[in-house]
């Protein structure tokens, strides 16, 4: 059975008429063929051909051609089915057959096309996913693929027009640009779901390989084994309402691809199917389960008698149905006399905080399935368990679901204007903004929830919902704007006023309209709404003093042809940074070892003399007795600059043995007590056997995270000293030199006094934010450090050491009466 896509009514514009009437002169036949019924299973378009070019609109009848052209997009449904349809062997279920993707035996197609587009392009002949999805989308466009292709060459200028790529996303992105809707309805039709999957085929080799030994008037329809990379899947699937965001769509194909190389027809075929179906139950929860809920919506209920949530509370837990929606979570507990009522915890407050954590009976940490979500210090507190028995992904989803709503509500409350700011009415759609910025997430939540059906989820599901992942993620502050610009961005249609109020980076109100920010487009982003301190970092500077000068096709603010939009631009540099963080971070890991148990109570019993010093400095630094900091710095200035710094150290060792002699002497006289020197620790609380485990565990896995930090700093600097990175050896051996030379140019004491006064004034209102920018700049180039690497030789024991040296000791001894022999 064969499933039409919906057909869009066209209206019969000039344009649309005229490109039909005038037809094409040089057709080439577009059909399909099976190989056991070549000549019966014949689908062909054919085109309405002019008798002159001298037509008049006026003597045209429109509802003849808006019949034709409904006609003509139908029969291009049934034909894109058919051709199709041997990728994707099914069995009885309708399923996906894994097993038979592919079968070149019975299932190698021919077909010939209606190709009214060249094959020979500039830059080579065009491959036949390219002339498939060109051809395709020109007819759901109403127009041929040659029409398409006249229409883009008089929009971009050359260097453009000549890569077929561009024209491949001009037809599709035109189609695209057509529906507005959260997830593109013809999602649902199979038809559709291979053309698009054909298209990033196309997109991807836009080009005929010069070895294919393929007739150009009689191609294979034959994608065996072809499978779509990285890049043509993060360029064409974002493009599709509902499929992937540009901040995640990286982390989005190495899901789906797993270990191989890129995303096959069958994995993208029950990706989508399985996206389908997540939509399909969220209507289906919004109408049985909270009807009452009007003003949310449903995104995921967690309730199950093999799989339950339980609700720890005063050590018992409470099974129930967990229930998430845009703004709250909701627990209907389970009693022996039914269910209770829900209880509601909002989400959309400040001070929101998800974590995971352990649970277990008597706060024994026993099962580490735990989620916790609180709404500030010494609030209340949600423990919930998520019982999954076959590991820890079921919590690890559910984390990051309440944490992408959290996340939400965050960004909406930094980047998004108030809801009864009144410059909302000033920007045409930018009322809608809110709504389009909650979309995403729950689009995000609905793909991660397809992941997890499909089982094909990373090591943290965090990287795969955008707003969770941007908290985090290098440069994701300017991502953060760019999507705040492409929700809250429109069209002018009032004069901004901005009486009364104060500008961001501290600009006068009457600023003109070049302060604001504008989309690709043209959409304007008001100065007013850049609440966020992250819009004057030098990174957010830089990214918008710097726009794109690519000509492209604008189709919208989410569809560029031939350039990327302002999500895509930052998406890509937030995705290189973020690589090299990994790609470091991959050198980190492997330098750490494991396997070194100590006792920590021990150990922060005897720095506990050193823990009490630098708390008491520290309050001296941050001036919370401020007599007492002014009589420090007076003590300490009035030694350097009565130059006796030459005494400190001395009278330090002469106090410290003179303490030392004192305590052995009231020691002496039994003044000080039994006790007095031995180090005290309490022991751990009462507890059964697994307990204790437990705890040693933890104890020996702090201790060892602790070396394993310590251990890489160390490699880092080994790295920095011996040239591994050679422009951080640079910069660091610069800074070196410069230091040496104010030491040398400038008196010490006025080095020191200005040391000091840095350190004391740190925390002053003045200098705090300068401070906090200083330190998160040197963080990011410390994280840009790569570790040294370790080589770990494999274990050798004293028989394994004595084969090696008989071995050794044979070969010398050859070696010797073979240079006997040939003296």
């Amino acid at each position: 059975m064969v499933t039409k896509l919906p057909v869009t009514q066209l209206k019969a514009s000039d344009f649309a008429l005229n490109s039909l009437i005038s037809g094409n002169r040089d057709v080439w036949k577009f059909g399909y063929f099976s190989r056991n019924s070549a000549s019966q299973h014949k689908l062909r378009f054919k085109l309405v051909r002019a008798q002159g070019d001298k037509w008049k609109l006026n003597d045209v009848d429109t509802n003849a051609v808006q019949q034709r052209i409904n006609s003509w997009l139908s029969k291009t449904q049934h034909f894109l089915t058919e051709v199709t349809l041997p990728l994707v062997k099914t069995d009885h279920s309708g399923k996906p057959d894994p097993g038979n993707e592919f079968d070149s035996q019975d299932m190698e197609e021919m077909f010939l096309g209606e190709q009214t587009i060249p094959s020979s392009m500039h830059n080579g002949n065009l491959s036949l996913a390219a002339i498939v999805s060109i051809e395709q989308f020109s007819r759901m466009n109403g127009l041929t693929g040659q029409k398409m292709q006249k229409i883009f060459k008089a929009l971009v200028p050359k260097p453009a027009y000549d890569d077929a790529r561009n024209l491949v996303e001009y037809c599709c992105f035109r189609f695209l640009s057509r529906d507005a809707s959260d997830l593109h309805p013809c999602l649902k039709e199979p038809a559709f779901q291979r053309l698009i999957f054909i298209t990033m085929l196309a997109w991807e080799n836009p080009y005929h390989d010069k070895n294919d030994l393929h007739a150009r008037s009689l191609r294979k329809a034959s994608f065996q084994g072809k499978v779509v990379g990285e890049e043509a899947f993060s360029r064409i699937a974002p493009a599709i309402s509902g499929v992937a965001d540009h901040p995640t769509v990286h982390n989005l194909f190495k899901a789906l691809a797993g270990d191989e190389q890129g995303i096959s027809l069958r994995v993208w075929l029950t990706y989508i199917n399985e996206l389908l179906k997540v939509h399909e139950g969220r209507r289906s929860y919004q109408i049985r389960e909270y009807p009452q809920l009007s003003e949310e919506r449903i995104l995921c209920i967690g309730s199950s008698r093999k799989r339950p949530v339980l609700k720890w509370e005063n050590n018992m837990a409470w099974p129930g149905n967990l229930t998430l929606t845009d703004k709250a979570l909701y627990f209907e507990a389970v009693g022996l006399q039914g269910q209770k009522d829900p209880i509601r915890f909002d989400l959309t407050g400040d001070g929101l905080q998800v974590k995971k954590v352990k649970v277990g009976p008597f706060n024994s940490g026993l099962f580490d399935s735990g989620v916790a979500v609180s709404s500030g210090p010494g609030s209340r507190t949600w423990v919930l368990e998520f019982v999954d028995l076959g590991g820890e992904l079921r919590r690890d989803v559910w984390h990051a679901f309440i944490n992408e709503i959290i996340a939400l509500h965050k960004f909406l409350s930094e980047y998004g204007p108030d809801d009864d700011d009144q410059s909302l009415f000033q920007v045409f759609g930018s009322h809608k903004g809110k709504e389009k910025a909650t979309t995403g997430a729950i689009n995000g939540i609905a793909r991660l929830q397809a992941l997890q059906f499909m089982r094909k989820l990373l090591d943290d599901p965090i990287k795969l919902v955008q707003f969770s992942f941007l908290q985090n993620a290098p440069l994701g502050d300017v991502v953060f704007q760019t999507l705040a610009v492409n929700y809250w961005g429109g069209p002018l249609v009032a004069k901004v006023t901005d009486a009364g109020y104060q500008g961001a980076q501290g600009m006068s109100p009457s600023e003109d309209v070049s302060d604001h920010v504008f989309d690709i487009d043209g959409s304007v982003y008001l100065r007013k709404w850049m609440r966020s301190p992250s819009w004057g970092s030098s990174a957010s500077i830089s990214f918008w003093k710097h726009p794109s000068t690519r000509q492209s096709v604008v189709l919208n603010k989410n569809l560029v042809v031939a350039d990327e939009t302002l999500v895509e631009r930052a998406a890509a540099i937030c995705k290189q940074k973020y690589r090299a963080v990994e790609k470091t971070q991959a050198t980190i890991d492997a330098a750490k070892l494991e396997g070194i148990p100590s006792n920590i109570d021990l150990f922060k019993e005897l720095l506990l003399p050193l823990t009490i010093t630098a708390r008491n400095f520290e309050k001296l630094r941050r001036w919370d007795e401020p007599h007492l900091t002014l009589s420090f710095l007076a003590f300490v200035y009035t030694i350097i600059f009565r130059n006796l710094l030459p005494y400190v150290f001395p009278m330090a060792l002469i106090v410290l043995a003179t303490g030392m002699l004192t305590l052995k002497g009231l020691k002496e006289q039994g003044r000080l007590g039994r006790s007095f020197g031995k180090v005290t620790i309490r022991d751990q609380p009462p507890s059964n056997t697994i307990q204790k485990i437990i705890a040693v565990k933890d104890a020996m896995r702090d201790v060892e995270q602790y070396l394993q930090n310590l251990n890489v700093t160390l490699l880092k600097f080994r790295t920095i000293l011996l040239a591994g990175q050679p422009q951080i050896t640079t910069e660091v051996a610069l800074v070196l030199l410069s230091s040496a030379t104010i030491l040398l140019i400038v008196p010490f004491k006025y080095v020191l006094a200005f040391l000091l006064c840095d350190l004391f004034t740190r925390e002053l209102e003045v200098r705090r934010e300068m401070v906090k920018k200083f330190i998160s700049f040197l963080k990011e180039r410390w994280l840009t450090v790569p570790a040294a690497p370790v080589i770990v030789l494999p274990y050798e024991d004293d028989e394994s050491k004595s084969v090696n040296q008989r071995t050794h000791t044979d070969k010398k001894a050859i070696r010797k009466k073979a240079e006997q022999s040939d003296a």
